[in-house]
């Protein structure tokens, strides 16, 4: 688990327990995964705890609802 960390504020130390997440869910052609790992992994790259997880899934079947596209053309 990530935990907080301690801040001093008016000379008062405080542990400050939240650590901000953010969550992207991307859905790329197949050609494009490989390219799309390698640029999310360098410039979120901090070195620190927290830089994140990406996890690579297949997506069986999309469909985009407006028009009825399905596959990769509703991507």
């Amino acid at each position: 688990a990530q935990s907080g960390h301690t801040e001093i504020y008016r000379g008062a130390e405080y542990v400050v327990n939240f650590v901000p997440k953010v969550k992207l869910e991307l859905v790329v052609a197949d050609a494009l995964s490989d390219q799309m790992v390698e640029t999310i992994t360098r410039t979120a790259h901090t070195g620190k705890i927290g830089d994140g997880k990406i996890f690579v899934l297949d997506v069986e079947q999309a469909v985009r609802v407006r028009t009825g596209e399905t596959g990769e053309d509703a991507i």
